[in-house]
Order: C-alpha cells, then sequence, then structure tokens
C-alpha cells in the first residue's frame, strides 16, 4: 500500500468513525436511576433517584433537562405526585434533578416521569420520553407488570428486579394501550466511564419488536439498562415559528441487573 493510499484509507475511516459518533450523539434518554430497585431491611426505605437527560453509554455529555411535567409514584393503582420531591442540581454544567422517596409499605412501586417535550434541532422534532422504573419492597413481588397509562409505554413480561446479568428481558411495547408490531426499541447501558466501546455503533443497541409488540434482549453486564420503544405520533411547532414538526414518544424503562458471585 502507497503512503498516499494510507494516509486516504485512514482518512476514510476517521470520517466514517466520526458520522457514526454523530449520529449515535443523537440517542438522548431520559435517566431515571433510583439507588436501589429493592427496598429492604437492608437497603432502608430511603430512595433516592438521579434525573438526568443524557446519553447513558458514553457517559454524558448531558443536557438541560426543565422541570418534569409530571414525577410521581404508582402504589396499588393510585398515583402521588412527588414533584415538590425534586431537588435542581447541575450535571455537566447542565440542569438535573434529584428526589428522595421513603417507602413504607410492603408492595410494587412504579415511579414515572413525563419531561418537558425537548426539540432536537439536528433531527427537526420533538422527544417526549415518558420514563418509569419498578421498585420492590419488602419482597412483596406484587405489581410489577403496572401500567401508569402513558402514550407509549413498556409493559414488562420479565419481572423488572432480582434479574441475573446475562438473563433475558422481554416487554411489550404498547400505544393508547395497544400492542405495537416490530416497533424499533433503543438499549442502552447506565455506563460510569468504565466500558471502552469498540467503535460507536456498540453505544445504543437497536432491536425490533414482532408482530405482537413483544421483544427480548439479553443483558450481558451488572448495572442499570435501558430499553426506549420509539414511536412518532402527532407534530408539535418547532421553536420560534409555525413550522409543525413531527414528535417522537419514547416509552422508555429502566431496569437493573445484579453480578451471580
Amino acid at each position: 500500500m502507497s503512503l498516499a493510499s494510507g494516509l486516504f484509507s485512514k482518512l476514510s475511516l476517521s470520517l466514517i468513525i466520526a458520522t457514526t459518533s454523530t449520529s449515535v450523539a443523537h440517542a438522548h434518554f431520559q435517566k431515571m436511576i433510583p439507588s436501589t430497585n429493592v427496598v429492604d431491611q437492608e437497603t432502608g426505605r430511603t430512595v433516592t433517584f438521579d434525573l438526568t437527560f443524557t446519553h447513558p453509554m458514553t457517559n454524558g455529555p448531558a443536557m438541560t433537562m426543565e422541570k418534569p411535567l409530571q414525577f410521581g409514584m404508582q402504589f396499588n393503582g393510585t398515583k402521588t405526585d412527588l414533584l415538590d420531591r425534586l431537588t435542581a442540581k447541575e450535571v455537566d454544567g447542565m440542569s438535573a434533578f434529584d428526589a428522595e422517596v421513603q417507602l413504607k409499605a410492603p408492595g410494587g412501586y412504579a415511579f414515572f416521569v413525563e419531561p418537558v417535550p425537548y426539540y432536537e434541532p439536528a433531527e427537526g422534532k420533538f422527544i417526549i420520553q415518558y420514563t418509569k422504573t419498578i421498585i420492590d419492597a419488602y419482597d412483596a413481588g406484587e405489581d410489577w407488570d403496572q401500567m401508569v397509562g402513558f402514550p407509549v409505554e413498556i409493559e414488562p413480561l420479565t419481572r423488572p428486579y432480582g434479574i441475573w446479568a446475562g438473563n433475558v428481558f422481554s416487554g411489550m411495547v404498547r400505544h393508547n394501550g395497544e400492542p405495537v408490531p416490530f416497533a424499533e426499541v433503543e438499549v442502552e447501558y447506565a455506563n460510569d466511564g468504565s466500558i471502552d466501546l469498540p467503535n460507536a455503533t456498540f453505544a445504543t443497541q437497536v432491536t425490533k419488536a414482532d408482530a405482537n409488540g413483544i421483544f427480548h434482549y439479553a443483558m450481558p453486564k451488572d448495572g442499570w439498562w435501558v430499553f426506549a420503544a420509539l414511536i412518532e405520533d402527532g407534530t408539535m411547532a418547532a421553536p420560534d415559528t409555525n413550522n409543525q414538526v413531527p414528535v417522537e414518544r419514547g416509552g422508555v424503562l429502566w431496569v437493573k441487573t445484579d453480578l451471580m458471585d
């Protein structure tokens, strides 16, 4: 290989990586990670939450998160507004939130957040990620598949806690309550910076649901994983204009795996 062709090959590879990295950078996820997904006598009653709008697998950068439209808890079918539990903070110089909640009774708790719609100029659309996670309190083992009634939502078909790393998680994508055939689902890992990616394509895993809206994914590492079912639904006026742009509604679910020693 000549010097010129070698330089051309390296330049081409650099351009490919840069282009791929740019596309991956669009994979925004609403982070809502609790300090634990199982409350018992050992962990205590208090659960803290990190709510950040970010790119989990690349460990940032974070983007500005406005105060959510909803942040709450569902227990025994009853919703509790927790917006007053939010405490503002900064991540990567951007606004984000913490929260602290006490769980006193045994049962299954669904925590959920509806963020303010985020306009992504690079994609020319709004992004709304309806996000939830399920916490079990005092070994109740109940209501782990509960739905909170978001327009787009993932119904867990695998209990979303007490999962070993390497287990397969299954879920059903629902839009206005109905299964979504062949829905696209993005998957990322909440990387603390210790995982080096072979290349940019590993940042966001992508799979499709089957004809019944059901998807499966094997999580290879312990930690927090996010599943986002993405559906374009409706339009909104772009900022500072009357132009209508698409709205991407994401049903987002956070699931934790643990290492089998």
